[in-house]
């Protein structure tokens, strides 16, 4: 199998990067393990700004964002800057987004933290109160903790908004606020929109636990859109070891193709960072296990974190090393055809933004050179 291009990792880069290769007519297949950062997603791509091209490329993939400069509320009631986000990601001016809050939960869900959420509101000048839907649509999820997840969760709502939106009703008061746990919308993402408009009051849809439902929607949409261009999308496999000869990559060899080699003329590596083992880190070292790659990082173990745990932590800015070109460095020399992408960089590159924002501009940043060849 040879392509002009083999992608190392399915997650919001290696997507942006397929999707940009195979509608400029390049050959392109991803090789993805399964689980990505996406499934961690808050809906907002916090480093982003006002982008044509970027807006474009999801709005083609079903993916609805839209651009409003302000801040988004966390599943912990504070507040973080954003302004390109999903559609159905409430973005406000400021921190200050009502006077009384109801915070409505699913009885026996988790992985929403309503009481943390009313703390950090009342925080911000908010009186909030708290209830419970009892949905007997859910007492087969109930029976287990394993079940009772958003995804899940997500699949059993979305059919029957109207019935939750019956059943808020019938708990508001005089709050101006509803907030919901981001549990809708999987399948169809104008739900969320829908709910909204059935609650006399401003709805508001906070964080879970992973899975992200947003996150998981908009992996699906760019997967189902990468494959209509022509992608080939290897799921559930990972790269074991790679064919490198003077400093080129000729062709990579996956667990599931067995002796297969999969060639192609150009390489990007878009595995992600700790979560999907993009990156690894023992007791003495942190490295990128595909091609050993150079990587940025402290050399001193004790720097690598923060003893202040909700502060920013050291070992999340390591990354692979590149050239200026985003070539992949080995022993201090770039692989000539070895591209990198999203967060395996870490902060070896603070232009291309952080989090979302640098697996978007990165991705388009390595599919525009590979054009290019």
């Amino acid at each position: 199998m040879k392509y002009d291009a083999v992608i190392i990792g399915g997650g919001l880069s290696g997507l942006v990067a397929g999707i940009t290769l195979q509608k400029a007519g390049k050959s392109t297949a991803i090789i993805s393990t399964g689980q990505n950062a996406l499934y961690f997603f808050s809906g907002t791509f916090e480093s982003l700004q006002e982008d044509r091209r970027i807006q474009e490329l999801f709005t083609e993939a079903g993916v609805r964002v839209h651009y409003t400069p302000g801040v988004r509320l966390t599943p912990m009631g504070s507040f973080r800057e954003s302004a390109l986000s999903l559609e159905d990601i409430d973005l406000f001016p400021s921190a200050k987004i009502g006077r009384k809050a109801l915070i409505v939960n699913f009885l026996g869900y988790h992985d929403f933290f309503s009481s943390f959420l009313a703390e950090g509101l009342e925080k911000q000048g908010l009186q909030c109160r708290v209830r419970f839907l009892n949905l007997p649509e859910l007492e087969r999820l109930e029976q287990s903790p394993s079940e009772m997840r958003s995804v899940q969760i997500a699949r059993v709502v979305d059919p029957i908004w109207e019935k939750v939106v019956q059943e808020v009703r019938l708990l508001l008061k005089d709050e101006d606020t509803v907030v919901l746990p981001q549990v809708f919308g999987l399948q169809d993402g104008a739900v969320p929109d829908r709910i909204r408009q059935g609650i006399p009051a401003r709805v508001v849809f906070a964080g879970t636990l992973p899975p992200s439902v947003p996150g998981v929607r908009t992996q699906m949409l760019l997967k189902k859109r990468y494959q209509l261009l022509g992608g080939v999308y290897l799921m559930g496999d990972e790269v074991v070891r790679a064919h490198v000869h003077e400093g080129v990559v000729h062709s990579v060899a996956t667990r599931n193709l067995d002796n297969h080699y999969v060639e192609a003329s150009a390489f990007i590596l878009s595995t992600g960072s700790y979560f999907s083992k993009g990156l690894v880190a023992n007791p003495f070292q942190v490295y990128e296990p595909v091609f050993g790659l150079d990587v940025d990082y402290r050399e001193n173990r004790n720097e690598w974190y923060n003893p202040a745990f909700a502060e920013d932590q050291p070992y999340m800015h390591f990354g692979v090393k590149t050239d200026g070109q985003l070539r992949a460095l080995k022993d201090g020399q770039p692989l000539e055809n070895l591209y990198v992408a999203g967060s395996v960089l870490g902060d070896t590159h603070p232009e291309l933004g952080t989090a979302a924002g640098l697996a978007v501009r990165s991705a388009l940043a390595v599919a525009d050179r590979i054009m290019e060849l």
